[in-house]
């Protein structure tokens, strides 16, 4: 696990819930993508993406997300979902999950998302900032 965490700068811990399990006992697919999200909105809070949006009108939607699923998870278990950025444009990055299963102690899935900035105001993409860009450079 201390590996797991040197390879991540910026981690989120999660509990497995009960209710998360799906007929065949382990947590259903699609609860992947809400652990992803909660990563994804604690990376933000972060690096404080989100701290401007009321003002300027420019926020992060996604465009793309995949998972990998390589073991199932079930209850109890507690989880950490690591986070890492790739291929940053002007306008867009790549934000890169692993999920990590305590109760394990090994890896169950790998996702990533491509991020646009978008600018609710005029509906149209936004380039990132020069703060966000060199925000986002640290977690390379």
């Amino acid at each position: 696990m201390n590996d797991f965490l040197a390879q991540h700068s910026i981690s989120t811990d999660i509990q497995v819930a009960w209710g998360e399990m799906d007929a065949l006992q382990h947590v259903n697919n699609s609860v992947y993508f809400k652990y992803f999200e909660t990563a994804r909105l604690d990376f933000f809070n972060q690096i404080n993406l989100l701290s401007d949006i009321k003002t300027t009108g420019v926020g992060p939607v996604l465009s793309e997300t995949n998972a990998r699923f390589k073991r199932p998870l079930t209850f109890p278990d507690a989880i950490i979902v690591g986070v890492k950025i790739s291929d940053i444009t002007q306008d867009r990055f790549v934000m890169h999950y692993t999920v990590f299963s305590k109760a394990q102690q090994a890896v169950t899935t790998i996702g990533w998302a491509k991020v646009v900035m978008f600018n609710f105001k005029t509906n149209q993409k936004a380039k990132l900032t020069p703060e966000l860009l060199a925000a986002l450079k640290l977690h390379e």
